[in-house]
């Protein structure tokens, strides 16, 4: 067990991993996600619509010959992660995974090395916000290459970050080569259906009692990530209606009819 987990307070990381079925996670990670379930009965659907919508992404990405990725707050390897998504439709896909969670940079370094390929993918423990730190570490593996196009993952983790969020993601983009990609999916409270406010606010409210607090963003807001980038279309749009058709979204089909209960934006762009 890494030395400085925390087993005091839930953390994000690992209560997403236990919405989707996965073991690494504690007492303490069931206990908060039970009471998120109590809060919105549609909280483990909902983790994987964020899951399906990062496989579509990656799939995206690949069909338009970008085949390395950096996902950055990757959180704890569970069923459909990116390299393994690339992998099925380009063999020589590259991907470095990039979290500050312990447990997550240790299960994650597990798997690569049970299933992975050293040279073409890596694991590193890092925080967002040191945009040079990462960047550094990332190129440093060996395993992208900074003058070729890279697809920057930045899933269902922004919302963890309120200070500092946007300056860090200006400077990935800086930092990405042209050709590169954008994809984000980010909580969100704008548009949500009226009997669902309620219960956004009071998730909000219990994640302030973990070590990873939420702050959602509004639509308008949370289009501004993406800068200057040319949005893919259809845009800044609910998770659900990302591109629906391409890929695997049987959790997804679950909210076709209303898409903002989701409560999860999403888009992809590309640096021209």
């Amino acid at each position: 067990m890494p030395e400085d987990i925390d087993l005091d307070r839930p953390n994000a990381a690992r209560v997403y991993d236990w919405l989707l079925g996965g073991e690494a996670n504690w007492a303490v990670d069931r206990q908060f996600g039970e009471q998120v379930v109590q809060t919105n009965p549609n909280a483990r659907t909902g983790a994987m619509v964020n899951r399906e919508f990062l496989g579509r992404a990656v799939r995206y990405c690949v069909q338009q010959g970008v085949t390395q990725f950096l996902d950055i707050g990757s959180g704890v390897p569970t069923v459909g992660n990116v390299h393994e998504v690339a992998d099925k439709v380009a063999p020589d896909s590259r991907c470095v995974y990039v979290d500050n969670e312990p447990v997550a940079v240790a299960h994650s370094k597990i798997l690569l090395e049970r299933h992975g390929d050293p040279d073409r993918h890596a694991v590193l423990r890092g925080d967002l916000r040191d945009v040079r730190g990462v960047w550094k570490q990332a190129m440093g593996t060996g395993v992208l290459d900074p003058d070729r196009p890279i697809a920057l993952l930045m899933v269902a983790v922004l919302h963890f970050i309120e200070e500092g969020a946007h300056e860090a993601v200006a400077h990935y983009r800086e930092l990405l080569p042209e050709g590169s990609y954008l994809v984000v999916s980010h909580g969100s409270y704008d548009g949500i259906p009226a009997e669902q406010l309620a219960q956004v606010e009071r998730i909000i409210q219990q994640y302030q009692r973990s070590s990873t607090p939420v702050n959602v963003r509004g639509r308008d807001e949370f289009t501004t990530f993406f800068g200057d980038f040319d949005l893919v279309e259809p845009g800044v749009a609910w998770l659900p209606e990302w591109r629906p058709g391409e890929g695997e979204s049987k959790a997804t089909s679950q909210f076709l009819d209303n898409p903002a209960a989701s409560c999860v934006l999403g888009g992809v762009a590309r640096k021209a």
